[in-house]
């Protein structure tokens, strides 16, 4: 699991250095789905099998959570401009 989470934040950080508009915009959401995807599978879950409400794991919740974040630090990507 520290693997992969050591995986996917230097991925992340490269892709948020990156300096090429959509392109890195969509390479930044899929690093994000697929962290998403494996925490929900370190959770013993599949990734869009699980509807949040009262029962939800707070794994899961968690997992939701770091996607959000990880998705709201992709956005400026998609402003910059390849020069």
């Amino acid at each position: 699991m520290f693997k992969k989470l050591t995986l996917f934040l230097t991925i992340l950080l490269i892709a948020s250095n990156a300096n090429a508009g959509p392109l890195a915009y969509a390479a930044c959401q899929t690093v994000c789905n697929g962290g998403a995807v494996a925490c929900y599978a370190a959770a013993g879950f599949t990734f869009g099998t699980v509807t949040v409400g009262l029962g939800t794991p707070l794994v899961i919740l968690g997992c939701n959570a770091a996607l959000g974040v990880c998705m709201v630090a992709c956005s400026p990507l998609l402003v910059l401009h390849h020069k």
